[in-house]
């Protein structure tokens, strides 16, 4: 479930291994270069943590967020 916190939407992906850690990442790359809407992210072995905010918006969450957030469950 996403969380709404310090104006972003977050949410902590965790995979069996690396390598699908890695293979969510560039599924999720792909969406949101479509979406041009670009998350900040981490990886550390099987985990991928997600942050959303809008830039352009002044660094806050809106609908592109929430948008690109439900995008991403979809890749799971």
């Amino acid at each position: 479930m996403w969380e709404e916190k310090d104006n972003k939407l977050y949410k902590k992906f965790q995979f069996k291994n690396f390598s699908e850690a890695f293979a969510f990442m560039t599924r999720v790359a792909i969406e949101a270069e479509k979406m041009d809407h670009h998350p900040l992210w981490t990886n550390v072995y099987n985990t991928v943590e997600i942050w959303l905010s809008t830039h352009d918006a002044g660094d806050v969450v809106t609908e592109k967020d929430h948008k690109l957030a439900k995008k991403i469950d979809t890749l799971l």
